[in-house]
């Protein structure tokens, strides 16, 4: 893919990313996804997003019968990959939740890998589907000003820790494009069900039909 192609995915990340956050000014209201009879689907999203990003994914599942949980205390989800674990951890007990499917978008997915290996005694959750997540981290993050993206570092310990741990891999589906402006490495993961699809973009393409359609695929496959 040529800069200009590259350049372009960029700038329809970034109009994706206006309109996702106008949702949420604008107050959409999530208590409509939670009636379903098919396996609960809670949505992790990622870094300065809220479930609003997801919105696509959510209305997709709920349709299909799936009710849809958002976790409203991860807020615009900056803590840390193991402080946003144990706040989800704790809302899948507080709502008694079992055979739960984790739908992910960006860090979401080691959010969900993290609450898989250290905070799910019970086997609450039956499946992460994770798209756009870096689960090797990102090279770019190691020059961020900020602690919330240095996270992403190749080199920090906790994604360290998370890349040394297989025993959850297999039941973990890694959804990304072949280009991602923000995860120069990719998203495959050791282990996991890996799905490359021929789109690009890291936040556009959660409304892209294909990767609707992966995650759809991963979900019902769970059941």
């Amino acid at each position: 893919m040529n800069l200009i192609a590259r350049g372009f995915f960029w700038w329809l990340d970034y109009v994706y990313v206006t309109i996702a956050q106008a949702r949420h000014v604008f107050g959409r209201d999530a208590s409509r996804f939670r009636r379903g009879d098919r396996l609960p689907v809670v949505l992790l999203p990622g870094v300065y997003e809220t479930w609003q990003f997801l919105l696509p994914v959510a209305e997709e599942l709920h349709r299909r019968g799936h009710p849809i949980h958002v976790v409203r205390r991860l807020g615009y989800n900056v803590a840390t990959i193991p402080a946003a674990a144990e706040v989800v951890a704790a809302y899948l007990e507080e709502e008694a939740l079992a055979d739960v499917v984790l739908v992910a978008h960006s860090k979401g997915g080691l959010i969900g890998k993290q609450l898989m290996a250290a905070h799910d005694p019970d086997r609450r959750i039956r499946h992460l589907v994770a798209v756009a997540t870096p689960f090797s981290g990102s090279w770019y993050a190691r020059w961020a000003l900020v602690r919330t993206i240095r996270d992403f570092s190749p080199r920090d310990a906790t994604l360290v820790r998370l890349a040394a741990n297989l025993a959850v891999n297999s039941r973990i589906t890694s959804i990304f494009p072949v280009f991602d402006p923000h995860i120069p490495g990719g998203s495959e993961l050791q282990g996991a069900t890996n799905v490359k699809l021929r789109t690009a973009g890291h936040f556009r393409i959660l409304s892209d039909k294909r990767v609707l359609a992966a995650v759809v695929d991963a979900v019902e496959s769970a059941g």
